[in-house]
């Protein structure tokens, strides 16, 4: 897990350093921020003190409206608990109150720059924490996003998965980390590929050697980072070892508990893998609107058969 802190969010979001500037170091733990409200009024049950403190409009205005010694009480009950940094959303005017307790507990005070409502900057801002703090691993092989889906292709070495991102890169689809894939885990049911930033845009080919393909292709060569949909294994051809796929049954490689999708591609000279990868994407896809191509074979088997 990366660590966070509270220097990487006035980097990320150009915020304003109002009080702190030599506890910019103090890290970041949770990954959901927090807008008080019933602390203010007393109530710390359930206070989330290692998360990120969010003051916006109303409770900006609420503090205003109390008496200099009902403000820094209230204020007061919630900084002695430290956490990581407060972020006011509506401006730096008035709060020198503010200033004064953050400075005395050592706690970063900071100011967004652009307008945005509190809302929206806390959706961008949970967004980012919960990516930066995701459990991750690093798995050998190419990530590449096609037709919109992320799919990891892993097999041994030389076997052809670079070659293969690069044929894909050639019908339109995006590079997103070769080599090494780094996998984030988000939530129970996903798992985002990303790079480790070294990789960023680069695709190693045997015989031609290191490609920046947003340099070669442009930029709509290159991804970010996108959701994995599919597992694609690629091993050598093994004559009559696949099974009929009429017969197949699903199967899954577990990321962090999250299961993936998983097919084999066996590779032989002449085979059309990209178009096979793309085929396996979009049905995949018609898979998720609720189609399924072998149930209705069978389906048609079963209607024939009752004439």
């Amino acid at each position: 897990m990366k660590i966070l802190t509270v220097e990487n969010l006035v980097q990320k979001f150009s915020l304003k350093v109002l009080t702190g500037e030599n506890q910019l170091q103090q890290k970041i733990k949770q990954s959901r921020s927090h807008r008080p409200g019933l602390e203010f009024v007393g109530h710390f049950d359930f206070f989330p003190t290692e998360r990120v403190q969010i003051l916006g409009r109303k409770e900006v205005n609420y503090l205003h409206k109390l008496s200099i010694e009902e403000r820094q009480m209230r204020i007061g009950n919630i900084v002695k608990y430290h956490p990581p940094c407060f972020i006011v959303t509506a401006g730096d005017e008035g709060l020198t109150y503010l200033r004064k307790s953050c400075i005395e507990e050592g706690i970063p005070l900071l100011c967004t720059n652009t307008p945005r409502t509190t809302s929206e900057f806390i959706t961008e801002l949970d967004a980012y924490m919960v990516k930066e703090l995701a459990p991750e691993i690093a798995v050998h092989g190419v990530c590449i996003n096609v037709f919109g889906m992320g799919i990891l292709l892993r097999g041994k070495s030389g076997v052809g998965k670079s070659e293969i991102a690069h044929t894909l890169i050639g019908r339109g689809h995006k590079l997103v980390a070769d080599d090494l894939v780094v996998l984030k885990k988000l939530s129970p049911r996903t798992i985002l590929g990303t790079h480790d930033g070294k990789t960023k845009e680069f695709l190693a080919l045997r015989s031609v050697g290191l490609l920046n393909v947003v340099r070669v292709y442009g930029i709509k060569a290159f991804q970010e980072e996108t959701r994995i949909a599919l597992d694609i294994e690629l091993t050598k051809w093994q004559k009559n070892s696949l099974n009929n796929e009429l017969d197949y049954e699903p199967e899954f490689t577990e990321y962090m508990g999250v299961p993936i999708p998983h097919i084999e591609i066996q590779l032989q000279p002449g085979r059309d893998v990209a178009g096979l990868i793309e085929a396996a994407a979009n049905n995949w896809l018609l898979k998720q609107q609720g189609y399924n191509a072998a149930e209705e074979f069978m389906k048609r088997l079963e209607t024939d058969s009752n004439w």
